[in-house]
């Protein structure tokens, strides 16, 4: 049975996360029933490559399903893209080996994260970037991002919850930007693989360290505690986007 990979793109505003649940609109469902109509009414699954929570967005995430025969590659595209619901949309898709997995064989992701700063809040950023009123010193979260770099235990960067035992990670890269006008903050966090509400709660470290409630230099001193209760509070989901996966 031929295996398909899929580059989706969705926004996460009006669903429950990725994954199919007993309650609650999720993107896993909605495009498992484009496929059951697509497949007579037989049922196909689909495999994400990591999940996202409620409110969270995907720009990149990449999904796998078995489907029982060829079809052209844009025919397929087109008909996922055209009857799922307009908040997902279906990017690319191609054929890959029969024992490729979206999830197993991540080598890379890349997140954003949006921090709206303005004064007043923008009504029309309020599903796409979280809200942040107080004042920010920059310069100390960019002082604060190198000591995220590397290979380290994230312990105190994961949320209770996570079945997870091994919270080793690697972080190739974090940064932070800001928009022309001032008023967005842009993160990027790319890495080998991020654990359960980390982007988040590391988001909320670094604006705490912005707004000097939080030194600038106490990082080290976080990751090596392995205490959630150091770090910042975990971040809105509404800012937090899953940009890219990348495959060896």
């Amino acid at each position: 049975m031929p295996r398909y990979k899929a580059v989706i793109a969705y926004d996460g505003t009006n669903f429950n996360g990725f994954q199919a649940q007993p309650n609650g609109r999720t993107v896993q469902e909605e495009l498992e029933k484009t496929l059951k109509k697509m497949n007579n009414g037989r049922t196909i699954q689909i495999f994400g490559s990591g999940r996202t929570d409620a409110g969270v967005h995907a720009e990149g995430q990449v999904i796998h399903f078995d489907y029982p025969e060829d079809r052209p590659l844009e025919r397929i595209r087109y008909a996922l893209d055209t009857q799922t619901p307009e908040d997902i949309s279906v990017k690319q898709v191609e054929k890959v080996a029969e024992d490729f997995h979206s999830r197993y064989h991540v080598t890379e992701k890349t997140y954003q994260f949006r921090v709206d700063i303005g004064k007043p809040r923008s009504p029309f950023r309020r599903f796409y970037a979280s809200y942040y009123p107080y004042p920010l010193d920059l310069d100390k979260i960019r002082r604060a991002l190198p000591d995220l770099l590397g290979t380290h235990d994230f312990t105190s960067f994961c949320a209770s919850g996570s079945s997870v035992e091994d919270k080793v990670r690697t972080i190739h890269e974090a940064k932070l930007e800001v928009n022309a006008q001032g008023d967005e903050l842009l993160f990027t966090f790319r890495g080998d693989g991020f654990l359960y509400k980390m982007i988040r709660i590391l988001v909320g470290t670094l604006l705490k360290i912005g707004n000097g409630r939080m030194d600038e230099t106490s990082i080290p001193a976080i990751l090596a505690a392995k205490d959630r209760n150091l770090a910042g509070p975990t971040a809105h989901p509404e800012g937090l986007y899953l940009v890219e996966v990348t495959y060896e």
